[in-house]
């Protein structure tokens, strides 16, 4: 478990990171791990590149696939969108709690 992504997600703080070779500004709302084992993060991407050219949406990032993690002073709010108990983690380390 990555304990820089779970208290991005307790303190609601930004998280700026490398992940597929692009770099990314990233809301973080849950952390988890899929059916297959895999650590997964549910995040709101702000800015930076993406391989399917959506630089500004909703992302599931596979953990191991992600470098240069940093944790920044930023904070945000849940997104309205958001929904707890992402049906893509079959258990859940951290998720924000619904602000709605």
């Amino acid at each position: 478990m990555n304990a820089t992504i779970t208290q991005a997600i307790t303190e609601k703080r930004v998280l700026e990171l490398r992940y597929h070779g692009y770099f990314r500004i990233v809301e973080p709302h849950a952390y988890g791990r899929d059916k297959y084992g895999d650590e997964i993060l549910r995040c709101y991407q702000r800015s930076g590149g993406s391989e399917s050219g959506e630089s500004v949406g909703w992302k599931l990032l596979k953990v191991r696939e992600v470098f240069s993690l940093q944790l920044t002073k930023d904070t945000f709010v849940a997104r309205p969108e958001y929904r707890r108990n992402d049906k893509a983690l079959a258990y859940v380390f951290s998720q924000l709690q619904t602000e709605f």
